[in-house]
């Protein structure tokens, strides 16, 4: 699946991704490839991106995902890459 993270100032991540978990305002949970379609709001906390043998961290502070047809959309608020 593709991957963006956007923040109001600018794209911090865009690629292909095998799964990404993220904290959900009612608990963390995770997208796989070809997920049904969903809108989420996001808490402060960890966001974890996973694909080609390698894994990724993030620390985010809130934010809303969408996922559809196989893109995956994260807009945060702020960001930092851990």
């Amino acid at each position: 699946m593709t991957l963006e993270i956007l923040t109001p100032d600018k794209k911090v991540f865009e690629g292909e991704a095998t799964s990404v978990t993220l904290p959900g305002t009612l608990g963390s949970f995770e997208i796989l490839s070809h997920h049904a379609p969903i809108i989420s709001t996001l808490q402060d906390g960890k966001l974890t991106v996973r694909g080609s043998g390698k894994e990724e961290a993030f620390y985010i502070k809130g934010g809303v995902v969408e996922a559809l047809d196989n893109v995956v959309t994260v807009l945060v608020e702020g960001i930092e890459h851990r």
